[in-house]
């Protein structure tokens, strides 16, 4: 069996996907074919059509040689089985599925340590592999899908990246000091903002103030629960920031990742208190030494999260409800217009292709 499928394809860094016709073979051993249900657009899919990350200072970070070209973009993956392999248990024809887009190599030592989202020699769907920008979409292993069991397929597929992105690095706040003790700053109300604001709910914490620059966005943290909003540009921000927060901030995810708002995390920090970047905007950023030492400070990156996490969220979200963050439903069809909006904070929440 080989079904035709229409997919959409980064061929030259810099330039817009493009429309192909590509085969998917007969599943073998443990694969599992999927029609494609729902694919959410992600911010990382631009740095990826750009071709690099910006590293301050003039440098850059070239993805020449580390993605391959052509490349159907698209990690965040809802779907349903329509075809596995004769060694595959887990799931059945007519299934629909989340799908785990961070395969590992299986080898390396991260991947022994079920950290497979570190992989030394990634299989990413989306980004090494072909993703869900297509309407049909191959997992090598059926280990990589959780069964949605009547979630909707839509509102679930930002939960792959988005979802577990923000639960990751809230989890390493948690680690830090319990939620419940404490009321962190959330910096940035894009998609992966609100979805954290959302989840922190779900998670017990004492509260969120959310740092915004979008007056529309500021509204959408607003709608979503937020205790407070702040304009980081505003006069006293800092001061305002940690007088919603009781006197001291103790935890703060930055979900922009620019050296601005990186360097504003870290001074908002209290003693014992933690720095959780997530977002990849750009630049570089100098920070006092020895004030890492002094206010025993943690500064920790956060890059999506593992298996075992995801269906950690999935069971928070079966329990708690799914994330009321805004969805977007746009036509696969319209990818480039989707990515450009996004390009240019033209999104409020997350946008998801559906075929």
């Amino acid at each position: 069996m080989s079904i035709k499928a229409r997919c959409f394809q980064l061929m030259r860094f810099g330039d817009p996907l493009q429309e192909q016709d590509l085969s998917r073979d007969t599943p073998q051993g443990r694969t599992v074919l999927l029609r494609v249900v729902a694919s959410g657009v992600c911010h990382s899919d631009l740095h990826i059509c750009e071709g690099f990350q910006d590293l301050g200072g003039g440098k850059k970070l070239s993805f020449e040689g580390r993605v391959p070209l052509p490349l159907t973009l698209g990690h965040e993956i809802s779907g349903e089985v329509v075809a596995v392999g004769p060694d595959v248990v887990d799931v059945a024809v007519g299934d629909q599925v989340l799908v785990c887009s961070w395969i590992g190599c299986g080898e390396c030592i991260a991947c022994r340590a079920d950290r497979e989202h570190q992989c030394r020699a990634p299989r990413y769907l989306g980004l090494n592999r072909p993703g869900g920008y297509a309407d049909f979409v191959t997992v090598p292993h059926d280990r990589y899908l959780i069964k949605l069991d009547g979630l909707d397929p839509q509102r679930a597929a930002p939960l792959v990246c988005s979802g577990l992105t923000s639960y990751g690095a809230l989890k390493k706040l948690d680690a830090n000091y319990p939620l419940s003790a404490q009321k962190i700053v959330i910096v940035g109300a894009g998609g992966l903002g609100l979805m954290a604001l959302c989840l922190s709910q779900m998670m017990g914490a004492a509260g969120a103030i959310v740092v915004e620059i979008n007056p529309a966005r500021r509204q959408a943290a607003l709608d979503a629960g937020a205790m407070c909003v702040i304009d980081p540009n505003a006069p006293g921000a800092q001061k305002a920031i940690r007088q919603a927060a009781g006197g001291e901030v103790l935890g703060v995810v930055d979900f922009v990742g620019s050296a601005e708002t990186c360097r504003l995390g870290f001074d908002l920090l209290g003693i014992g208190g933690k720095l959780v970047v997530v977002g990849l905007f750009g630049g570089a950023v100098s920070l006092p030494v020895p004030m890492i030492p002094s206010k025993s400070a943690k500064i920790e990156g956060c890059y999506v999260g593992t298996l075992a996490d995801l269906k950690e969220l999935i069971a928070l979200v079966r329990e708690k409800g799914m994330p009321a963050i805004p969805i977007d439903l746009r036509q696969l069809a319209d990818v480039n217009t989707a990515l450009d909006d996004l390009s240019h904070g033209r999104v409020v929440g997350r946008v998801v292709l559906i075929p």
